[in-house]
């Protein structure tokens, strides 16, 4: 089983760490890997540059043997679509083995304005963690795919390479990296909403002081 998480990380924190881990014991310990997107083709520009969030992520997951990261996002430039990095992952894997990527209820109701989207679950499984105050509508095409796909279990998807949906509901610390951006600018302290190390990076890089506030 080969999971992905992605996102910007701009910070990573405790959330972010929280969740992979929750995926990674729902799977039996498999390793989850971190891919920090290059440019978010649907969002603004990131308050860190890529190099910085990859430094921040190298020392949030220090000494965790169950998260990763996987670079080729930042390596391979330009503007980062899911489809494909599941691409090339799938190359690299080959046909059989299973591959899951991890998404938010927030970003797969949009599921049907990302590039190729529908080419997405033959490529991979999708695990959907549900949001609070976020309702999927089952008459969109996000919706209908969840309704077609929806597994009964994640071992459902360790059976087969790709195809699943699976919804989950796991402890969430609700810690949002726009929220800790925008408390930095103003000089307030985000001091146990991400790991100590990676906020000993924030303050030697100086991060975030007057940064653009973009979603998280």
């Amino acid at each position: 089983m080969h999971v992905i998480y992605g996102g910007t990380f701009d910070p990573v924190h405790h959330g972010h760490l929280r969740l992979a881990l929750e995926v990674s014991e729902r799977f039996e310990g498999a390793p989850v890997s971190l891919v920090p997107c290059h440019i978010p083709p649907h969002r603004g520009v990131t308050g860190a540059t890529a190099q910085q969030r990859l430094r921040m992520l190298q020392q949030a997951i220090a000494g965790e043997p169950h998260l990763r990261i996987d670079d080729r996002e930042l390596t391979r430039g330009g503007a980062s679509y899911t489809a494909d990095t599941l691409r090339q992952l799938r190359l690299e894997l080959g046909d059989g083995e299973p591959l899951t990527m991890v998404v938010g209820t927030d970003a797969f109701a949009a599921f049907d304005h990302w590039k190729e989207w529908e080419q997405i679950p033959e490529l991979a499984h999708i695990i959907v963690v549900r949001r609070p105050g976020i309702t999927l509508n089952p008459e969109t095409p996000p919706g209908r795919l969840l309704a077609e796909r929806r597994a009964g279990g994640a071992e459902a998807l360790r059976h087969c390479a790709s195809g699943y949906v699976l919804e989950l509901d796991p402890p969430r610390l609700d810690i949002s990296a726009t929220g800790i951006r925008e408390r930095l600018r103003k000089g307030r302290s985000a001091r146990y909403l991400v790991p100590e190390t990676v906020l000993a990076e924030i303050h030697d890089m100086g991060l975030y002081r007057a940064c653009p506030v973009t979603k998280n």
